[in-house]
């Protein structure tokens, strides 16, 4: 029996610098994890239902879902099933943070592993790269060589600038013509109430909406011991401060920002995953995707 490869650690992945082959280790492990090849079955998991929007055709409402679950569910037909998915990758400065393994390469590896994982299933992907302004957007497509371009471009951005999604989303949510998944992968460091009116505007336009927060084990632990000069990465503030007496205050005020994305995401409808830096990728990705299956097949009960 196949079992979980133990290698696809932070240490490990910054070592293997070419991120097609990081991907495809990822996907690897994910697949050796789930005992199963994703390459058959998650694009009918992530697509034979989806939620209703405003502007649906009423006549495609499964109303046998509804009367189990309460919510509406519009039922695609064989054709509409081949799975269109948009990722938008957060280019700021504070994913530089990190040394050696930054938050945007975890982010970026995180992109590329989706990435492969849809072009092996036939399936469509974008990419949006975004600081304070609409970097890179790719359309969807599953040729090849598209998946080639984003491996590249995600190679060769670096982090830089602040973030402006108040100016990035709506635009990138005009830019998408095709109703599919978008995914969001950013630490998030953005003011919520934007957040969440973009994500409305995502989902009004009839889109699924997946957010992977991704945080360095440092912001959520904050290891520091030694009197420790602090810089913003996005502006021009520091402060020179002793960790242990900042430290419960500060984690304090991170677990309540987390409380609050996670209720911003739900409020908007978009499902919400955190993500540490020193989480193994495969294992993040195939949690998530077995939780979408299992809530989906109760749905479906």
């Amino acid at each position: 029996m196949s079992t979980a490869p133990n290698y696809l650690d932070a240490n490990t992945l910054d070592r293997v610098k070419r991120l097609d082959i990081r991907a495809r280790l990822i996907v690897e492990g994910f697949i050796a994890g789930q005992h199963r090849s994703p390459y058959h079955g998650y694009a009918v998991e992530f697509a034979t239902h989806r939620e209703y929007a405003p502007g649906d055709d009423l006549r495609h409402i499964d109303w046998k879902v509804w009367s189990r679950s309460d919510r509406l569910y519009i039922k695609q037909y064989e054709e509409e099933t081949n799975l269109s998915c948009t990722i938008a990758l957060d280019a700021s400065r504070s994913m530089h943070y990190g040394g050696a393994w930054r938050k945007y390469d975890y982010a970026a590896t995180a992109a590329a592993s989706l990435a492969y994982l849809l072009q092996h299933q036939q399936d469509a992907v974008g990419l949006a790269i975004f600081n304070d302004r609409l970097l890179k957007n790719f359309p969807a497509s599953s040729h090849p060589n598209h998946f080639k371009q984003l491996l590249h471009e995600l190679e060769n951005t670096e982090p830089a600038a602040g973030t402006d999604a108040a100016a990035v989303f709506p635009e990138l949510a005009r830019q998408i013509r095709q109703r599919g998944i978008i995914v969001l992968i950013s630490d998030l460091f953005l003011p919520l109430n934007v957040l969440q009116d973009s994500l409305r505007q995502f989902r009004l336009r009839g889109n699924e909406v997946i957010v992977f927060q991704v945080m360095h084990q440092d912001e959520l632990t904050f290891p520091f011991r030694d009197d420790t000069l602090f810089r913003s990465l996005e502006d021009s503030a520091e402060l020179l401060a002793e960790p242990s007496a900042l430290r419960k205050t500060y984690l304090a005020a991170v677990e309540r920002f987390l409380g609050e994305v996670r209720q911003t995401c739900a409020a908007a409808g978009a499902d919400h995953v955190l993500m540490s830096t020193n989480q193994k990728l495969d294992a993040v990705l195939g949690g998530y995707l077995a939780f979408r299956r299992k809530v989906r097949r109760a749905v479906r009960r």
